[in-house]
């Protein structure tokens, strides 16, 4: 596939045939948008007809063409290593605040800066790093991403101070959010097209498995060998990644550079992307207004004992991880639909029901409904811009981490100003106005189809 108008990813075509309704099509160009498939791409105000116009197909020969199929899976693990390592990195410091701290004369307050400021920072970077890339070889910018993690963790395994530490950890939000918005949708360029989703189920896989390997065994090495072992044991594995990536991954050259401009005008001219950055926004700072108080709603409302709580929100990440892989083989549209719909079910019910057991359950059903939540909105894009998913993956990325610090600080209000069942009451009420952000944009619009296996709504 080598479009001219491909920044860096090269698009799938739309289907030539057949319904995308299917619960079985993937979240990305495999269930290629269309009139009868949700809210498709547009290439500009007044193309294409309905409410979504859809943009013309174009050319893309077989990915792998003349290479082994296996090639293109390793590739796939590849980046999923990359993702795996760049989220640990990012959330390390969570088992570490204190002991950094402490050694380095800060409060816990002040060492949680480590968190909140790669955040910042991948959102700032996702746009930049994708329009800074320029024409260079994808390959070659996931490998520098991955390079530069590496030496920010080396470096903060060696820092004299706390500053030195949190300018490491700036670098780090630079690779996470260049490596995320890039990687996002390179599956349609790995794999065939049939597999795409799956492809991009296993990329995000590493999102939530770092959440259950990664960050507690960068916490249990802390707690062996100190809080420095942890950080150069993570730049260790970011240098096996980087071999992963150099021997395993194909030459991904792009074929246009994107501009500033071109970013403001995709969500200007693209109604598809508009309404997936806002579902983003909505979906992940009701999350994370919610769980970054997970600990005191388990205490406080459920009654769970203080020594379970590492091992329910193990069990949390293993549902995330279950509910990622379910979500990745199916359209992206309904399945966030179903997720949000889900946990303003989960969130309300878990503010206001008692009871160690209902506590569990109902936080096993929010990891495994929250893991499908990355894939799905990396799907969205794919299928609203296929002509331009790395523009598109960047402001989905960018609005996905400003939203966790969103998240995080409007918990905190609530949680100060009134009682902690407001945080996930709070998240409640964003993931019930995400699903109508869905319903709306994305499933009402779509046509029923005669053959009854289209969506459910009709054309507004």
């Amino acid at each position: 596939m080598t479009s001219a108008a491909a920044p860096g990813n090269h698009p799938a075509p739309p289907p030539e045939s057949g319904p995308t309704g299917d619960p079985e099509s993937g979240p990305g160009p495999e269930s290629g948008p269309g009139p009868e498939s949700g809210p498709g791409p547009e290439s500009g105000p007044g193309s294409g007809s309905g409410p979504w116009p859809v943009s013309p197909p174009v050319a893309r020969p077989a990915p792998g063409s003349g290479a082994a199929p296996w090639r293109g899976w390793a590739a796939v693990c590849a980046v999923s290593l990359g993702i795996f390592c760049l989220i640990t990195s990012e959330l390390l410091p969570v088992g570490l605040l204190t002991p950094v701290g402490a050694a380095l004369g800060v409060s816990d307050g002040t060492a949680g800066l480590m968190v909140t400021a790669p955040g910042l920072v991948a959102g700032f970077c996702a746009p930049l790093v994708t329009v800074g890339a320029g024409r260079l070889d994808r390959r070659l910018v996931l490998c520098v991403l991955i390079a530069l993690m590496v030496a920010a963790n080396l470096a903060a395994a060696l820092a004299p101070n706390f500053a030195v530490v949190l300018a490491a950890r700036l670098l780090v939000g630079v690779s996470v959010g260049g490596f995320w918005a890039i990687a996002g949708g390179l599956a349609v360029r790995l794999v065939p097209e049939r597999h795409v989703g799956r492809a991009t189920a296993l990329v995000f896989g590493g999102v939530p498995t770092a959440s259950v390997l990664g960050v507690p065994a960068g916490t249990l090495l802390g707690e062996l060998g100190g809080w420095r072992t942890a950080f150069a044991a993570v730049g260790g594995l970011g240098l096996v990644t980087l071999t992963a990536l150099l021997v395993l991954l194909p030459p991904l050259p792009t074929t246009r550079h994107i501009s500033f401009p071109e970013l403001p005008a995709l969500l200007r001219e693209n109604r598809a992307v508009r309404a997936g950055v806002i579902v983003t926004f909505l979906v992940v700072t009701g999350q994370f207004a919610a769980y970054t108080f997970v600990r005191p709603i388990l205490q406080e409302v459920s009654g769970v004992d203080a020594e379970y709580i590492s091992t329910l929100l193990l069990g949390y990440g293993v549902a995330g991880v279950a509910g990622n892989f379910l979500a990745g083989p199916r359209d992206a549209y309904r399945t966030l639909l179903v997720v949000s719909s889900s946990l303003t079910v989960v969130l309300a019910l878990i503010a206001v029901l008692p009871g160690p057991a209902v506590g569990t359950v109902l936080l096993l059903a929010w990891g495994l409904a929250y893991g499908g939540v990355s894939v799905s909105v990396q799907g969205w894009m794919i299928k609203a811009a296929p002509e331009a998913p790395e523009a598109a993956s960047s402001l989905m990325v960018a609005m996905f981490n400003f939203a966790i610090a969103a998240g995080a600080l409007c918990g905190g209000l609530a949680v100060d100003g009134l009682s902690e069942p407001a945080a996930p009451l709070g998240g409640a009420a964003l993931m019930l106005a995400a699903a109508a952000t869905v319903w709306v944009t994305a499933i009402r619009r779509t046509p029923d189809r005669s053959d009854g296996q289209g969506r459910i709504g009709h054309r507004a």
